[in-house]
């Protein structure tokens, strides 16, 4: 693994009206691997800049930043759900012309990844899941309170409301982590300032409530699973407050050939543990790409 910055640039395309921002890596090797980082809730590609630096001078990494989120720009009266968000993450890798990659997916980027490999199995040469549930047992009993509230109940809307707030962002990062003030603030800081742009508390609003498609998924995608048995790595922080280390295991009955490794800390386990995952997904690409 290389320990020389990459070049890496910064750019969007248009995909149906929306004007996709996502980082690059400019790997030396032209036909380097391609590793898709599909980012999660509150955040955007850059919670993958340590990341990128560690791995992009062997692959050519490529992170979007999904409608909702980041730098990613979307017409007026786009409709978020899950579903909109894979077309357009879909129509993202068709035009970029990518035909073969491995996919990391967390949290948010779970859902949307897997309905891009339900309909282009062929496109995926690995996994890289990250905290990025797709079993019952892998949710927590705060995350069923919150992904399954009512969108007419009034109460259920400010209870998200507040997740939504600095508090609420700042301590998806330092929960379950041993030593907080290990964490950087920068990154929920950048995500509460995206947070606040005009639209995005009512765009977050609408996938929070739209989750309840996710769980209801669930067998399709563990079939998927079965079925096509991708080259695997699952790398977890097992203390995180909504998706549980259970949902980290659980993947193994439908994947018994998957690397599992746990970490001891929260949800965000790049924060705490880029340079020991990096290794991992570097060691798990050189294996399994062929």
């Amino acid at each position: 693994m290389s320990s020389l910055f990459p070049p890496v640039a910064c750019r969007h395309v248009e995909v149906d009206g929306v004007r996709v921002f996502f980082r690059e890596s400019r790997p030396a090797q032209a036909d380097a691997p391609v590793l898709l980082l599909l980012h999660g809730f509150p955040s955007g590609s850059h919670q993958f800049l340590r990341l990128i630096d560690a791995l992009g001078s062997r692959y050519r990494v490529i992170a979007p930043d999904l409608p909702g989120f980041g730098h990613t720009e979307v017409p007026e009266g786009f409709l978020y759900s899950f579903d909109s968000l894979s077309g357009i993450i879909e129509g993202f890798v068709q035009h970029l012309g990518l035909s073969r990659f491995a996919m990391y997916v967390f949290d948010f980027g779970a859902p949307v990844g897997f309905r891009i490999a339900e309909r282009h199995q062929e496109w995926i040469a690995g996994l890289v899941v990250q905290n990025g549930n797709a079993y019952e047992e892998g949710l927590s009993e705060a995350a069923r309170g919150l992904l399954t509230l009512d969108p007419e109940d009034s109460a259920a809307v400010q209870t998200l409301q507040d997740l939504l707030t600095l508090n609420g962002t700042r301590s998806q990062y330092e929960t379950g982590v041993a030593d907080p003030g290990m964490i950087a603030p920068d990154g929920w800081t950048l995500d509460q300032h995206f947070l606040e742009l005009p639209g995005r508390k009512d765009a977050q609003l609408a996938l929070l409530f739209d989750y309840h498609t996710n769980i209801a998924s669930y067998g399709r995608w563990q079939e998927w699973l079965r079925r096509y048995a991708p080259p695997t790595l699952i790398v977890w922080g097992r203390n995180d407050p909504f998706f549980i280390e259970p949902g980290a295991r659980a993947y193994l009955r439908d994947l018994p050939g998957a690397e599992l490794h746990l970490f001891d800390t929260g949800h965000f386990a790049l924060e705490t543990h880029v340079a020991e995952i990096a290794q991992l997904i570097d060691g798990f690409l050189d294996r399994s790409w062929s």
